[in-house]
């Protein structure tokens, strides 16, 4: 007894805690050695976690353990975690760009595989002691299926061996190249928004993306500003005094009161503020937010993954590691996550908009690090104006071709309107649209504009409208018009109806709370309300957007948008309230008529015309009341 002590004394607490694991009858895991076993019998360990699960390579004694760690369920976040190299965050060699680990997840019942990027996670813990140096390396998972998953790594070494392509590029490190193991997913326990319960969000070819687990179809309703999202005091980093706008970093202060308890938090409580600021657009009933991940040289200057503001191929561990717990605290909570991955004015910061080392490794971090979150869009930029045809065709192709998990890519504009990527031109899957005029009155138009061109070149697009309004005004908040009549009814129901994914609202640079100065979402939150009566008119009343496509030219009203799932399902959406035509000249059948009222949301009412009968053109009647206001027609087949 006396020497087992001694021995598990002996043995580094990461490699014996976890090569005890092994041992724990709710795992499944097929080698161990045999003295830990007596060690465990022995009841030298107590306790074993049932949330990770350790494995060894058929590798020599002594070497490289890995530990799969995380909640082994379906969709849930499973972490890969090697005792590899020690490295440092500013040492030789840049465990950055001069290692490679790459991770073969495969479940063999499906045949599904993904190559995961991995990274240097310095001590495994730094969100919590800021380390910028340790042995820890790490690969993400979500598993799509119940049942065995098995891993194999590849782990080189050599310089720029991270940003190659070459499957044998550089040598491999031995003790931790070649390891290998299994582990068990349960089904998933999750429910309501999480998105844990509905699994990943995915391009299917159509305008809208589809959840791979319940086939549920998506519209995003969400806040595109601050853009500075991430420039947070509590994040570690030299960003907050380094003379780089430093009076624009935030404190969040105001959504403290909404960190709930078991709410994550890093360092003793740090990031409440940012915490609360996702809980509080959750709450509201939105589910998208967006940030910069790069704005170098921008408008705020605050927000980077590297260690500096002038260092480009070594990244901050902690800040990182700080990023990730509130990305996923928001995926968690049923929001969607747009990377808008760098500012207009860094279009040519990184290898001069080339696709070469600094590029790759950016985009390849932020893969690895975030990829694995369920609802996400790579934004290859904001307002990207100067890039030529070639530098954003590689961009893209290199996110379609790396993120293993091949969530939508998309571009966002201000005076090109990148009609070249179209089709088979590009790898985009959609178009994160920007407008320019204050009263909203284009966004329909544009994001029409925008379908019907992406139809026509053989490859539909998901077009959001992810900045409506000009630059100046925009979303203003509710105490300077607590309406926001032409907000809901140009933007919002103008995105929706012409057959876009959604809108995210930017907030102009004129008025309190701006796009870089925001830190309380509350001061808009009426129109949060309407939002949420547009979201949820959708999912209670069964509306089958994504088969629904826009018919304008069925509708006699000026004012008006239609939009339809043609013999089944119309909308008809009245800007200014008044009557309308609906052309059924083609279809036949009985169609009920109701109306939803976009303001005040709730159930669906009766007005001047109960039923109508297809074969004509058809009037729908007067809406319930406030016939001069905006109102949305329903008008679904009776059998």
């Amino acid at each position: 007894m006396f020497f087992c002590e001694r021995f598990c004394e002996s043995v580094n607490s990461f490699e014996r805690d976890n090569l005890l694991e092994f041992w724990h009858p709710q795992l499944q895991v097929k080698s161990v050695r045999p003295f830990f076993a007596i060690v465990a019998c022995l009841g030298i360990i107590s306790s074993l976690s049932t949330t990770s699960v350790s494995a060894r390579a058929a590798n020599p004694p002594g070497e490289s353990v890995a530990v799969v760690s995380g909640t082994m369920q379906q969709w849930h976040k499973i972490t890969l975690t090697l005792r590899g190299p020690h490295a440092s965050e500013d040492g030789k060699p840049n465990p950055f760009t001069d290692y490679r680990m790459q991770v073969t997840f495969e479940h063999p019942e499906s045949g599904l595989k993904y190559d995961v990027p991995g990274y240097f996670a310095a001590d495994g813990d730094a969100a919590n002691s800021s380390a910028s140096s340790g042995d820890r390396w790490r690969a993400h998972l979500s598993p799509d299926h119940e049942g065995r998953w098995t891993y194999s790594v590849s782990f080189r070494k050599g310089s720029n061996v991270a940003v190659s392509d070459q499957r044998d590029a550089g040598q491999p490190v031995v003790g931790v190249d070649g390891v290998s193991g299994e582990f068990t997913v349960a089904a998933s326990d999750k429910g309501g928004r999480d998105f844990r319960s509905k699994g990943r969000l995915s391009y299917v070819g159509k305008h809208h993306l589809r959840f791979t687990g319940t086939g549920e179809y998506f519209l995003k309703c969400g806040a595109d500003a601050p853009e500075n999202f991430l420039a947070y005091a509590d994040f570690d980093g030299d960003f907050k005094k380094d003379g780089q706008k430093d009076n624009l970093v935030k404190t969040w202060q105001p959504h403290v009161r909404d960190w709930k308890q078991g709410d994550p938090t890093w360092q003793d409580g740090k990031g409440k503020g940012i915490i609360g600021a996702v809980n509080y657009l959750a709450s509201q009933g939105l589910n998208a937010f967006s940030f910069l991940t790069m704005n170098i040289q921008g408008d705020d200057r605050n927000v980077f993954p590297y260690t500096t503001y002038d260092e480009r191929s070594r990244l901050d561990c902690s800040r990182l590691d700080q990023w990730a717990i509130v990305l996923e605290h928001g995926n968690n909570n049923g929001m969607y996550l747009h990377f808008k991955t760098m500012e207009t004015e860094n279009e040519m910061l990184l290898d001069r908009g080339n696709l070469g080392p600094q590029r790759k490794l950016y985009y390849r971090e932020l893969i690895a690090r975030f990829g694995h979150n369920l609802a996400l869009n790579w934004n290859l930029g904001e307002e990207i104006n100067d890039a030529s045809h070639e530098q954003k065709v590689a961009w893209a192709n290199y996110f379609a071709t790396h993120d293993p998990y091949h969530h939508n890519i998309v571009i966002h504009n201000m005076g090109e309107p990148h009609y070249d990527l179209l089709g088979d031109a590009s790898a985009l899957t959609g178009f994160s649209l920007q407008t320019n005029r204050p009263d909203f009155g284009n966004v329909h138009k544009r994001t029409l504009d925008y379908i019907t061109r992406s139809v026509a070149a053989g490859k539909p697009w998901v077009v959001a409208c992810d900045e409506p309004g000009d630059a100046k005004h925009s979303l203003i908040t509710d105490e300077e018009d607590p309406e926001h009549n032409n907000a809901r009814m140009n933007a919002l129901w103008g995105n929706i109806m012409a057959g876009g994914a959604g809108v995210e609202w930017y907030f102009g640079y004129n008025h309190p709370h701006s796009d870089l100065t925001c830190q309380d979402y509350r001061v808009r939150e009426k129109m949060w309300v309407q939002c949420r009566h547009a979201l949820e008119f959708f999912q209670s009343e069964l509306i089958p957007f994504w088969d629904m496509s826009n018919c304008n030219d069925k509708v006699e009203n000026p004012n008006a948008y239609g939009l339809q799932k043609a013999g089944d399902t119309y909308l008809v959406y009245l800007k200014k309230g008044g009557e309308a035509k609906l052309d059924l000249t083609d279809v036949e059948g009985r169609f009920k008529v109701r109306w939803f009222n976009p303001r005040t949301g709730g159930s669906l009412d009766t007005g001047a015309a109960n039923t109508i009968l297809g074969g004509a053109k058809r009037e729908l009647g007067q809406p319930p009341r406030h016939a001069d206001q905006d109102w949305l027609a329903v008008i679904r087949r009776m059998d």
